[in-house]
């Protein structure tokens, strides 16, 4: 089933448009290959990022990753559930494994990302390595 308003990241971060505003997190893909999450590091809300800025650090058992920002902006909530629940980005990266919140300065870099179709097919190149 296809996400509704899902942008995807050749880093796998997904971000969903809610008006002008966009909730970031981690793709499937990230995850699992990460393994188990056990810390984020979550980004000061306030804190503005230019499109691929990092955003925030995962730290899972097999290595530490950065969550780049997929749009330009400013912080404007974090999800405070993952300081004592990181594991929610490896059971659920679309809902309640959302990282963060950032009010886009620029919708035009949206068109940048991909959609669900051509990230799978992203995906698929990258299985073909």
């Amino acid at each position: 089933m296809a996400r509704v308003n899902l942008f995807f990241s050749k880093d796998h971060e997904w971000l969903r448009v809610e008006g002008d505003m966009a909730v970031v997190g981690i793709t499937d893909y990230a995850q699992h290959e990460l393994g188990d999450v056990v810390f984020v590091d979550l980004p000061a809300v306030g804190k503005e990022l230019k499109k691929g800025d990092s955003g925030a650090n995962i730290e899972s058992v097999k290595a530490v990753s950065d969550v780049y920002a997929p749009v330009s902006g400013k912080i404007v909530e974090v999800n405070q559930n993952l300081s004592n629940a990181p594991v929610l980005i490896n059971q659920e990266p679309f809902a309640a494994g959302w990282i963060f919140k950032i009010s886009m300065t620029q919708a035009s870099e949206l068109q940048e990302l991909m959609d669900e179709k051509k990230y799978d097919e992203y995906l698929k190149g990258i299985a073909g390595e």
